[in-house]
């Protein structure tokens, strides 16, 4: 059973910076697709970024030039650089991967953007 396992999450202030990542139990490279979602407060689950095997990343509109999706075969992770955080970038964030046609998600961890 593949499992996805994220980290990093915590609280913030509005502004502010934070790296949550994700790491597979079998080699990252396996997956043909991964990326990150995010559960708001009341809200239905949403793509966050993605980012396909061979490194093409995609973003939702209100995180573009503020977040950064990347993979990494050498430490084997996959990481989401969040800058300028807002309030409404709260919420709790899931690992997703895709692979042999399989979906597979993380525990999710919450990210808290408040003063």
């Amino acid at each position: 059973q593949v499992q996805l396992v994220e980290s990093g999450g915590g609280s913030v202030q509005p502004g502010g910076s934070l790296r949550i990542s994700c790491a597979p139990s079998t080699a990252i490279f396996r997956f043909d697709y991964m990326g990150w979602y995010r559960q708001a407060p009341g809200k239905e689950r949403e793509m966050v970024a993605t980012i396909l095997r061979h490194g093409i990343p995609d973003y939702k509109d209100s995180v573009k030039g503020r977040f950064t999706i990347s993979r990494n075969s050498t430490d084997n992770t996959m990481y989401l650089q969040m800058t300028k955080l807002k309030p409404e970038d709260t919420g709790v964030y899931y690992c997703n991967g895709l692979l042999l046609k399989q979906p597979y998600w993380g525990q999710g961890i919450l990210v808290t953007v408040d003063t």
